[in-house]
């Protein structure tokens, strides 16, 4: 009893909310760290939407930090990249989906049951036979095919989203990002997704309430990866059923086969979508931000390692009541405040570091890794002298920090550094516990690792299952893309020094090392090395 009381006790002071823990005994280390998302996250910057003036102050505020630390403009325009957008927002009210079934019309209700991916240009109007393709996805490397001998000219494919679990998580990350490539190749021209609810991070009730927020585009049509797909629909699998009725199957079956790691069925859908898409376009100029600290040795100082977090958040809610800022708190003006702080304490390093170190603070990560994209294509450095990079992106403190999760340990040499700078804090180096995330392919860092930059991205590791796994799992549910992502919110300060402390280790045994990163010899993304000394 006294131990339960005593951890109780405990939890009630690492936990309380972080105004609370601001007038409390935190340290220095900790309130530097805790001023920069008080700025970033404050309700004036409005959720730091991409385009938006809010955006627009928290990356000054990133430029000032920078120069301040003594680093050199590394922007196009001093130390902004400026990067043009085409926006879209969906005018629901001019909008619809339906089945049609034999002659008729089954409406589909956009917000409780579908929502349109208007990332995706979708066809003004479009009516065309369906198919339910499996998980819809082609691995050639383990000659997996859902879409062999299935005809999809014209159609429309319905899937569930994820993988089998026998193919591994590298091939299994890549190839879902890679999806539409395959589908567009046999002939498919939209895709209806239902995502199975076990891996959804949030409730399709919350997750709902973001489809009026503005989708973005880069405005170059060379980086658009879903050119040529003319519907893009999410499905509520709650009320997916009535697209199978008719086919001899049913969504349960479909799950449990899923769940049980069993194969999928293919097979055609006895009705046709039909689906009226109304937005509204327009353009607009984001930034991120770049800033370089130059590196002393005659010859690796043209070498850069590239660390990076992206600024944005999700804006405004369009809902009329309630909380509606997104402040991004955690998601990721946490991993902004790890990227300024490492630029101060390198800044004041007495021994100045072997190779030169990019800051990048990108734009456009919650509308589709956008901002880091544009720079793994456009970099204002020479792009094969960019030797590895390390992502930061919502890395959690919320107990205490006793190991990190790598997302990417296993693909490169890259591990050697990690694990020498965990050693001399006790810290130690674990994979990806939920590989069936995907985790390394939906942050910024796999933009670096498509154009051949060894990456990894980091956060407060757990063991599955763990009370901390539970803690990590709560906090998506409740506070992932929500208002409640906020200043109020409970977090571990002493995990949040700690995970800055090794962050900075990490980066000066990687800016100090003598030879740049190399994959693995048996990486699936070394194959992608070769791109980065062909491509301009």
């Amino acid at each position: 009893m006294k131990y339960f009381l005593f951890s109780c006790c405990l939890a009630l002071l690492i936990f309380q909310p972080v105004e609370g823990q601001r007038r409390s005994n935190i340290n220095a280390p900790a309130q530097a760290w805790w001023e920069h998302i008080k700025y970033l996250a404050d309700d004036k910057n409005m959720g730091r939407e991409t385009g938006s003036e809010g955006h627009r102050r928290a990356a000054q505020y990133v430029a000032n930090v920078f120069k301040r630390a003594g680093l050199k403009p590394g922007g196009t325009s001093l130390f902004y990249q400026l990067i043009k957008f085409r926006a879209r927002r969906i005018v629901e009210q001019e909008s619809s989906l339906a089945l049609i079934r034999n002659g008729k019309t089954i409406p589909i209700v956009l917000g409780d049951e579908a929502t349109f991916n208007i990332r995706v240009d979708n066809a003004p109007q479009i009516e065309a036979p369906v198919v339910f393709v499996g998980y819809g996805l082609t691995v050639p490397d383990m000659n997996y095919d859902d879409l062999a001998g299935l005809d999809l000219q014209n159609k429309v494919v319905l899937l569930l989203s994820g993988a089998p679990s026998n193919i591994p998580g590298p091939l299994r990350s890549h190839y879902q990002s890679e999806r539409w490539k395959f589908l567009k190749r046999a002939g498919a021209i939209g895709v209806l997704s239902i995502q199975n609810p076990k891996g959804m991070d949030i409730p399709w009730e919350r997750s709902k309430l973001n489809r009026f927020l503005p989708s973005m585009v880069l405005d170059d049509p060379s980086l658009d990866e879903t050119a040529g797909q003319r519907l893009g629909v999410s499905m509520n699998p709650a009320t997916t059923e009535k697209f199978f009725e008719g086919s001899g199957h049913s969504f349960k079956e479909i799950l449990e086969l899923a769940n049980n790691e069993k194969p999928l069925p293919k097979f055609s859908i006895s009705a046709s979508v039909r689906a009226t898409v109304k937005v509204t376009s327009s353009s607009l100029e984001s930034q991120n931000v770049v800033g370089i600290l130059p590196g002393t040795d005659p010859r690796l100082k043209n070498e850069y390692v590239v660390l990076s977090a992206h600024l944005d958040h999700l804006g405004v809610s369009q809902q009329p009541e309630g909380d509606r800022i997104y402040n991004g708190a955690m998601d990721n003006a946490s991993g902004i405040a790890t990227l300024l702080e490492t630029a101060r304490a390198l800044g004041r390093r007495r021994k100045p570091l072997r190779r030169s170190v990019v800051f990048l603070a990108v734009t456009a990560e919650e509308k589709g890794l956008l901002g880091s994209k544009y720079f793994a294509h456009y970099p204002t450095v020479p792009p094969t002298n960019i030797v590895a990079n390390v992502n930061v992106d919502m890395f959690l403190p919320l107990f205490p920090l006793r190991s990190l999760i790598v997302q990417g340990l296993e693909e490169s040499d890259i591990a050697v550094d990690l694990r020498l700078a965990g050693d001399t804090l006790g810290i130690k180096m674990i994979s990806d516990p939920e590989p069936e995330r995907n985790s390394f392919t939906r942050s910024d860092q796999y933009n670096f690792v498509k154009r051949g930059v060894p990456a990894v991205s980091l956060k407060i590791g757990f063991v599955k299952n763990s009370p901390e796994h539970e803690t990590v799992k709560s906090w998506r549910t409740k506070r992932y893309h929500d208002p409640s992502d906020d200043l109020q919110q409970p977090m571990d300060f002493e995990a949040a020094v700690d995970f800055n402390r090794i962050y900075l280790r990490i980066v000066e045994s990687m800016a100090n090392r003598p030879k740049r990163p190399q994959w693995n010899n048996d990486s699936f993304f070394k194959r992608f090395a070769f791109d980065i000394k062909t491509t301009p």
